[in-house]
């Protein structure tokens, strides 16, 4: 009997070592937890730039007085006129489409999917009345979308996540994609088909197969709250086509990884703006969390995507380079990275083009 016991506590020990390899072992890295297992906070992918490689002191005093000198007047053609928007989106509601609402709010139409990526319709960026204010308008109000079946979001920041959208948006049946830890937006104001996923998990919605990927960012939305839900892009494949919806991101070696195993790509959107804090920053025109336009372009090469087109510009003052200047320097650098001028893609806000025309 002694013996017996003996034997049951050697087995509860090794079962408890064995236990805790596997925990150890299957937790993915970019998962912060406590002793208990419990993600308390999340980390961007293994090797990818620190806040610590440069130094970065934020002041708003600064940001203010710097942007005060940014010219926000708005060159004729950089929005279509709403009347030819909404004779578009009627000319193309038969096709597979892509169309710039603004910032980083598209329309992707794909087969009997109308896809809408990270909304938002306000006049400013922030709580309430505060934050950021757009100098160009969403192309379209939000009551004047087409019906939506599929809501993608890919980080909680106030430019990408907009309660006041999420409140008012007028299509509560649509399947909703977010991160971890962000279903919470969604179910306390009326939608029933929302799906929280981590990186690499995968969804099919009709004729499309959705992969959430890595991105290297972080999250906020208050001063409590830092990196406590999840960010990600997102991997489309439809028919034999893939397109790739990049949540905000810097760049990293991640994205080689990505190319490997999900390249080549179709279509990259990516983006190009909100790069340059200096002088609050000690390296001007560069931040880990955004690219600038040459990094953009080295991200789409390292995915091996065919196409890139550049967004997170040309709507809201974010950081301190001259609004207009991501994407000349993207058009410029775009053969330096192994792209033709063409296929390193700028629309108008309000821009709609038919996929095929953009692919192809």
């Amino acid at each position: 009997m002694k013996m017996n016991i003996k034997y049951i506590y050697v087995i509860i020990f090794f079962f408890n070592i064995f236990n805790t390899m596997s925990q150890a072992i299957e937790k993915p890295y970019h998962h912060v937890t406590d002793e208990k297992g419990n993600i308390i906070s999340f980390r961007n992918p293994e090797g990818s730039p620190k806040i610590g490689d440069f130094s970065f002191k934020w002041s708003f005093k600064v940001f203010n007085e710097e942007k005060k000198k940014i010219n926000t007047d708005v060159p004729p053609g950089h929005v279509i006129n709403k009347k030819e928007v909404f004779e578009n989106l009627k000319k193309y509601k038969n096709n597979d489409y892509v169309a710039w609402i603004g910032h980083a709010t598209f329309l992707i139409k794909l087969g009997n999917t109308t896809i809408i990526t990270d909304p938002v319709f306000e006049k400013n960026m922030g709580p309430l009345i505060f934050g950021p204010k757009r100098y160009v308008d969403p192309a379209i109000n939000l009551s004047e979308i087409p019906e939506i079946n599929l809501f993608l979001l890919t980080h909680n920041h106030y430019d990408h996540l907009s309660t006041r959208t999420i409140q008012r948006f007028p299509y509560k049946k649509a399947k909703i994609l977010a991160p971890l830890k962000l279903a919470k937006y969604f179910t306390r104001n009326g939608f029933s088909d929302v799906n929280e996923m981590d990186w690499y998990d995968e969804i099919k919605v009709n004729d499309l197969k959705i992969t959430m990927v890595p991105a290297v960012h972080w999250s906020k939305r208050s001063l409590w709250d830092t990196n406590k839900t999840l960010w990600g892009s997102f991997l489309i494949e439809y028919k034999n086509k893939k397109i790739f919806f990049a949540c905000d991101t810097g760049y990293g070696n991640i994205y080689e990884e990505l190319g490997k195993k999900y390249g080549p790509i179709d279509l990259t959107f990516i983006n190009i703006g909100a790069y340059n804090f200096y002088p609050m920053s000690s390296r001007k025109d560069k931040s880990i969390y955004h690219a600038n336009p040459e990094e953009a372009l080295n991200i789409g090469r390292d995915l091996k995507s065919k196409k890139i087109l550049g967004m997170h510009w040309g709507t809201v003052v974010l950081s301190l380079e001259p609004i207009f200047d991501p994407p000349k320097r993207f058009k410029n650098a775009s053969n330096q990275y192994g792209y033709r001028i063409d296929d390193a893609i700028i629309f108008k806000i309000g821009e709609i083009r038919d996929l095929d025309s953009i692919i192809n």
